[in-house]
């Protein structure tokens, strides 16, 4: 059985107390919401909406959320606000089933190729370098030989936290001096992986906000020198958002995913925030598997995102 294939109770204990400040508030806004009402009508369905926005859910998919609501008004004829929170974690999740069929990842899962090559992109402070350790981490504990490439080259700070993990994680950290071109550290970190038979390589890129054109050219770059020792390579661009951002994780994913082929999404610093919201308008919105979130600052504290355990803590009372 893999890491994830059993939700633990430890698991769901940090799931909830990761999501305890967001809880918190869209329970404060929802009592409100109902306040005075025994069943949901139009004026509980405008309440609602302002919830949701104001919960960092996006104006989008919080008008797809209320239009499946209010169907589901209309079918059962009376609806009572004590059952709106069960109806609210049902059509939030089956939005998400439809949106994103990916099943939740498995560390423990038999990767599709050795050396699995993970490219990592994100703004700077999202928390990019630390998700990489955590990740790390795990797959080491799942039994994998890691490796990790320390090719955001144009910040000291960025590459010694990155050796700080590798030591905390126990993997090699390949590295080159500071203003090294970052293709050529991808390159020496895969190399080194093919040749010490890794099974996962993770590659850290730079994490400034270059125009989109910069970002491109230089991501493409680092793909096309992968592609030397592995033809593949990258076989996953993950995406690293800050939940407690809200609304600006949005404008990151749109800059990052018209810049490059991004394929998966980590979601961090949410047990900081009241902004857990930002999670489901993003895995609505981007039609990209939000595959983890993160929800302390302690190693194990990287978690695989299974929607249907997401939405369930966050509308449990």
């Amino acid at each position: 059985m893999g890491i994830f294939n059993f939700f633990s109770k430890d698991k769901k204990e940090t799931l909830d107390q990761g999501l305890s400040k967001t809880k918190e508030s869209v329970f404060s806004k929802l009592t409100r919401a109902v306040a005075g009402k025994s069943k949901v009508d139009d004026e509980v369905l405008d309440n609602l909406e302002e919830v949701l926005i104001t919960s960092d859910v996006g104006v989008e998919t919080t008008l797809r959320i209320i239009e499946r609501i209010e169907k589901r008004v209309s079918r059962d004829k009376y609806v009572s606000t004590d059952e709106l929170n069960v109806i609210l974690k049902d059509e939030i999740a089956a939005l998400l089933a439809e949106n994103n069929s990916d099943s939740p990842a498995d560390f423990d899962a038999v990767l599709p190729t050795k050396p699995y090559v993970i490219m990592v992109v994100g703004v700077n402070g999202v928390g990019k370098t630390t998700t990489i350790g955590k990740l790390a981490h795990q797959f080491t504990k799942a039994g994998k030989k890691v490796y990790l490439g320390a090719a955001d080259t144009f910040r000291a700070a960025a590459v010694e936290q990155l050796v700080i993990w590798g030591e905390r994680a126990g993997v090699p950290v390949i590295k080159q001096k500071m203003g090294s071109d970052p293709a050529s550290v991808a390159y020496d970190a895969i190399a080194s992986a093919k040749a010490n038979d890794a099974d996962v390589v993770i590659i850290d890129t730079a994490g400034r906000l270059h125009n989109k054109i910069n970002l491109m050219n230089e991501l493409t770059k680092i793909k096309n020198v992968m592609q030397k020792v592995v033809p593949d390579a990258p076989h996953e661009v993950l995406l690293v958002l800050d939940g407690s951002t809200g609304q600006n994780a949005f404008e990151q994913a749109k800059q990052f995913t018209k810049a490059t082929d991004v394929t998966a999404l980590a979601i961090t610093k949410l047990d900081g925030t009241a902004k857990g919201g930002v999670v489901i308008g993003i895995s609505d919105q981007f039609k990209i598997p939000v595959k983890y979130i993160g929800l302390g600052e302690g190693i194990d504290h990287l978690q695989v995102f299974d929607r249907n355990e997401f939405v369930a803590s966050l509308f449990e009372k």
